[in-house]
């Protein structure tokens, strides 16, 4: 299901948004300018599982400077993996859910609170992947992960509202229009299908982090009520 809008934004352009939104497309088209230095761009700043767990076993251990300097590098690529992707298609897909489910959120918690429960999302979704694959060399690239904590904050804040999608039914395309709470359901059943059915390798084959998707999701739902302002804005006539 593809979604195209929902009834719970009362402004579809935010500012948190917007801008995580442009600085991901921004980042994507430094990567195109990069040409076949890409690769090079995407070992450095993708996270990997394998490199992750190693170094939080170096910094536990409490090492000298020096190791810790080289723990560093893999646990700062948690958050830069996020503002990394691997083709249009993964960027597009990404930043339309986060176009059309982003700005709700922001509005019921403000602009400062959303960036930090945007981040902290994308933080816990990759520990949720290192957890499930600890030893996993596949590195791991995108937004969805953040994205996926900002869907469980919506089904949070906005069970009642309706997500306009476009339905494949047999060979035709159907818009409907869908509740939040079944959308989010459905959305949330698929990606813990899928890792339950690929298991620990799930959280990174066939290039979808089925894991990072399920964690996101349940840190948003858990944090999201928590970063809520006490009192939600009013709505400005449009």
């Amino acid at each position: 299901m593809i979604p195209f809008c929902d009834s719970s934004a009362p402004r579809r352009l935010t500012p948190i948004n917007s801008l995580l939104i442009l600085f991901n497309f921004a980042i994507f088209g430094y990567e195109i300018s990069l040409g076949p230095r890409v690769e090079g761009f995407v070992a450095r700043y993708a996270m990997v599982p394998e490199r992750v767990a190693g170094s939080a076993r170096v910094l536990d251990r409490f090492a000298a400077p020096g190791a810790w300097n080289h723990a560093l590098a893999p646990i700062l690529s948690i958050v830069t993996s996020m503002f990394v992707h691997g083709g249009i298609l993964h960027l597009a897909g990404n930043m339309l859910y986060l176009f059309i489910f982003g700005a709700a959120v922001e509005w019921r918690m403000g602009s400062r609170r959303f960036l930090l429960f945007y981040i902290a999302s994308g933080i816990a979704a990759a520990i949720a992947t290192v957890l499930i694959s600890p030893e996993s060399e596949v590195p791991v690239i995108g937004a969805s992960g953040a994205i996926a904590g900002v869907l469980g904050a919506y089904f949070i804040f906005y069970p009642r509202g309706r997500i306009t999608t476009a339905l494949p039914v047999f060979v035709f395309i159907q818009i409907v229009e869908v509740p939040a709470v079944l959308y989010l359901l459905l959305w949330f059943a698929v990606q813990l299908y899928a890792g339950l059915r690929e298991g620990p390798q799930g959280s990174v084959a066939g290039g979808v982090a089925w894991w990072a998707h399920v964690g996101g999701f349940l840190f948003g739902v858990g944090l999201g009520p928590l970063m809520a302002r006490s009192e939600p804005p009013r709505r400005r006539p449009r």
